[in-house]
């Protein structure tokens, strides 16, 4: 998650190289896009956390389906959202900054951010196909004791989902905020 983080913020940069208010309204959608998105990621890690099952490496969610499929299922809309896999708000949230860049004259600096966005959706995709296709590993279910933690984690993630089919009332505020 550290090397995407410098992912997304450098995605964010493409809205402010746009410039105008289109811009720097993309950018700010794109702010608070990741900020739901990295709080559901870093959710999963806490989540899955609990009671000895480790969540640092992508090895770790091998055969997460075959576990928990409830936390399976917010994690691939986690990494789908991240990916920028529509209809999720992650890729209204790419699809504003790049649209600002282009608008902004910079249709080199898109190009380069579409190919970047490419080659991290390897990364998140990888994630979702351990977790649906490789054979589990170690504990065969998880703790379900944690209630309260495993609905914020499911309305955070569930949330990626509804913002993605309803973005468009965030992106006008994000839009009144440089307009005036």
């Amino acid at each position: 998650l550290a090397y995407s983080t410098i992912s997304h913020v450098g995605f964010l940069f493409l809205g402010l190289a746009g410039g105008g208010a289109e811009g720097y309204a993309a950018s700010m959608f794109y702010a608070i896009s990741y900020a739901l998105m990295a709080t559901a990621a870093f959710g999963v890690i806490v989540l899955l956390s609990r009671r000895g099952f480790e969540a640092d490496n992508i090895d770790d969610f091998k055969g997460l389906n075959a576990r928990d499929p409830w936390s399976a299922g917010m994690v691939l809309c986690v990494m789908a959202s991240l990916a920028g896999i529509p209809p999720f708000l992650g890729f209204w949230a790419k699809l504003a900054v790049l649209r600002a860049a282009i608008h902004g004259g910079m249709l080199w600096l898109a190009i380069v951010g579409v190919v970047f966005a490419v080659i991290g959706a390897f990364y998140y995709l990888r994630v979702i196909k351990v977790m649906y296709f490789d054979e589990p590993v170690g504990e065969p279910v998880l703790p379900r004791d944690d209630r309260l933690l495993r609905l914020v984690f499911a309305v955070n993630a569930l949330g990626l989902l509804v913002l993605g089919m309803f973005w468009s009332p965030l992106m006008a505020w994000c839009q009144a905020a440089f307009t005036g």
